[in-house]
């Protein structure tokens, strides 16, 4: 343990000096003194690389954030202040989606509340086929993958994810429920990542698509699929698709229009044939007077 110490304290810039010997040992300079002048260039940049405090806002520590960057940047010796100027000028970091909705729910204090001070939920979730279901939870932590936040949860002595935005209400329980002292947020979110996305990529798919119409692809559907042929005659694109539901992949094709080819699945394409009639029923009907 006093090697590891030494090695940190080493790490961090702090003059340690070793004597061998009878009567040796390892000292510190008594003269050392170290302030926020130890900060270098590159972390004070680490610093204030952003001062966008909207995650940080969600879980209520947005005026705390923005408090301690101004006490850290006060704090620094005059030669430095210009590096907080230009990084915040030169790098910006939003975190938040396009179209994200910035409303609050209305349950969301009462979330983090049982998962900082370990009581119960009895939720109402709705998952990505639409269904409703009722649920006793242990909620474990909350993660923001992309602005979009998650809850990992113990239900029948196993861990789950759910999607915050897709819970219909939530009412804290009057007791409290013992934590398990193994569990790793970090390690646990990245073990399961991978499986994260597959369970909520249900339907596969694949398209032949122009190449003009990749970055639209990329812009609606980031994560989603994988390039596996590209044509060198013309340029069209193969593309395979992971997402969570047939709907999706629609929307997809509609928006494509005659710029994509469904190379498979007749389950799609039959759904865009009615979707197609439907639409000319609905056309005829509003074109039709009475």
């Amino acid at each position: 343990t006093i090697l590891r110490d030494i090695d940190a304290l080493s790490y961090a810039g702090i003059p340690i000096y070793a004597d061998g010997g009878h009567g040796g040992g390892i000292s510190l300079d008594e003269n050392y003194r170290t302030t926020l002048t130890g900060l270098n260039e590159t972390e004070i940049r680490a610093l204030f690389i952003s001062e966008n405090t909207q995650l940080m806002n969600d879980i209520g520590l947005g005026e705390a954030t923005s408090r301690l960057q101004h006490k850290l940047s006060a704090a620094l010796p005059l030669e430095q202040q210009s590096i907080v100027a230009q990084v915040r000028q030169r790098i910006y970091l939003d975190p938040v989606w396009w179209w994200q909705d910035d409303t609050p729910l209305p349950f969301w204090s009462d979330l983090q509340k049982a998962v900082f001070e370990n009581y119960p939920i009895l939720a109402v979730y709705e998952n990505f086929n639409g269904e409703v279901a009722e649920r006793l939870l242990e909620p474990y932590s909350l993660v923001a993958k992309a602005a979009q936040w998650y809850l990992i949860a113990k239900r029948d002595g196993a861990y789950r994810l759910y999607r915050v935005a897709r819970f219909h209400s939530i009412q804290i329980q009057n007791m409290h429920f013992e934590r398990e002292n193994g569990f790793d947020l970090t390690k646990f979110w990245h073990e399961h990542l991978q499986e994260f996305r597959e369970s909520i990529a249900e339907y596969t798919f694949t398209l032949r698509i122009h190449p003009d119409r990749l970055g639209f692809v990329q812009s609606l559907m980031p994560g989603h699929f994988q390039i596996i042929q590209t044509d060198p005659r013309n340029g069209w694109k193969t593309l395979r698709f992971q997402v969570e539901s047939i709907d999706l992949a629609k929307m997809l094709v509609f928006g494509l229009g005659n710029q994509a080819v469904l190379l498979d699945s007749p389950e799609l394409r039959e759904a865009i044939r009615r979707g197609i009639q439907d639409l000319q029923t609905t056309t005829e009907q509003e074109e039709t007077p009475e």
